[in-house]
């Protein structure tokens, strides 16, 4: 689970939302119905979910010392260097000097007017090398946001520490950890269009370069909403997905927000990169005290832990550390209904989502929670969702079956009350999805039908 109740961006986006009311299916199945469902239209009107990823797309940003690479992988990397900079860590408060190059997309225009943004990116940084994400848009009314840091990110943590970057608003919009959002929805006002700059950032003199293969966001304008309308049943099927508890590693490694207790997001993320083969060598996992049960979870903690906002829930950083692993792509999305994840299931890609609830809310949870995220595998011949739960006392007891019209409702609203009968945020159907590099005709239509490309 994600840490209490705090000033973070879940909470804070709470106060937008109240003011807006004035082929091969992948590994091994476990088989039922595989009747694929059909996308969502609902969804497809509410998000935007654009990325760069071609040879083609690079060549046709503007590039200051970066170049774009061909390739089964095409992307862009570091030619000759626009110049150097100076740049003091935060968290280390150590101030080094950079080499670097900037590659900055065309702009691209919302089909979705959007009150919240959501970067993501997919690269490679070796020693010695990291990146810069920022963003910047044009309004509904015309008017510019300044250029926002979506984030500073690395593989390792050895050269900077990865990080959000807090205190950035122009008082029409605010960055909130990882996500961009108008701080009134209510006035009508809309991010109308963006661009994203990445810099790319090497030790002088060197060859080094990072590799950025996907760069992308997702805007969305999700209605104000306390319940959804229910889907219908359209799947009966399991994914055979890796089972991983975070609380057995409750107390280990408390740096990484406070152990396990807080580990939902890279545990769910290291379960589907080990569905998809991704796995880490002993020498990765050499840091890791010999006695602990699945190190790998550990791992994960530590390569997505975002020392700013002092947790491993950045979105965009899961999905990036899923995206380091041979052959796999992250993204951070917004989907409809339980129809798309469906979808996805059908053609072999199980899903992590967010979803925030009392205990009482989700029969069979046995706790509340501020925000969640678990792995989505499959569906019952009823209809019902079948979860990975890493908030589970161990493994073994990570599968779960939860009630479908509770799932969906807790995983979709906006809006819902807390312990207190405060009305508080929830996160309206985001998701995170890990696919091949090169997804099969089968998995391509499933992404496509719900708005990733």
């Amino acid at each position: 689970m994600s840490r209490a109740e705090q000033p973070s961006r879940r909470t804070v986006l709470a106060v937008a939302v109240a003011a807006a009311v004035a082929g091969s299916a992948g590994p091994a199945t476990a088989a039922g119905s595989a009747a694929e469902a059909a996308p969502d239209e609902t969804a497809a009107r509410l998000v935007d979910n654009h990325a760069w990823t071609t040879c083609n797309d690079w060549r046709r940003g503007t590039a200051k010392g970066t170049r774009a690479v061909a390739g089964s992988r095409p992307g862009v990397v570091i030619g000759a260097p626009a110049g150097a900079t100076e740049y003091t860590d935060p968290h280390t408060g150590t101030t080094a000097t950079w080499e670097y190059a900037t590659w900055t997309s065309p702009v691209h225009e919302l089909a979705v007017p959007s009150t919240e943004v959501i970067a993501s990116w997919n690269a490679r940084t070796p020693a010695g090398s990291w990146i810069q994400i920022e963003l910047q848009g044009t309004y509904s009314d015309g008017t510019a946001t300044p250029w926002y840091v979506m984030g500073r990110w690395a593989a390792g943590d050895g050269d900077i520490k990865r990080t959000s970057v807090d205190d950035q608003t122009d008082g029409k919009s605010t960055i909130w950890t990882d996500t961009f959002a108008v701080d009134d929805p209510s006035t009508g006002l809309r991010l109308a269009s963006y661009r994203l700059r990445l810099t790319l950032y090497r030790r002088p003199g060197t060859k080094t370069t990072p590799t950025v293969w996907r760069l992308g966001a997702m805007g969305s304008d999700v209605p104000d909403r306390f319940t959804v309308p229910a889907s219908a049943p359209g799947l009966a099927r399991e994914l055979i997905v890796p089972r991983y508890s975070q609380e057995i590693h409750v107390g280990q490694y408390p740096e990484y927000d406070n152990g396990g207790e807080a580990w939902c997001s890279p545990t769910s993320s290291q379960m589907i990169i080990e569905y998809w083969g991704g796995r880490l060598t002993e020498e990765q996992l050499a840091w890791v005290d010999p006695s602990y049960a699945d190190p790998q979870v550990c791992h994960a903690a530590r390569y997505t832990y975002d020392y700013q906002y002092a947790g491993c829930g950045n979105w965009p950083f899961n999905a990036a550390y899923a995206a380091t692993f041979k052959d796999l792509q992250g993204v951070v999305t917004r989907l409809g209904s339980l129809t798309d994840l469906e979808t996805l299931i059908a053609a072999g890609m199980p899903a992590i989502t967010s979803q925030s609830f009392l205990k009482e809310e989700l029969t069979g949870a046995g706790y509340g929670t501020s925000g969640h995220l678990m792995t989505v595998i499959g569906f019952t011949p009823e209809g019902d969702v079948i979860a990975n739960d890493p908030a589970s006392p161990g493994d073994a007891a990570v599968r779960r079956v939860y009630k479908r019209r509770e799932w969906e409702n807790i995983w979709l609203r906006t809006k819902r009350y807390n312990a207190s009968g405060k009305v508080v945020s929830g996160t309206g159907g985001v998701c995170y999805l890990y696919f091949p590099a090169r997804p099969t005709a089968r998995q391509r239509k499933a992404l496509v039908a719900v708005g990733v490309r």
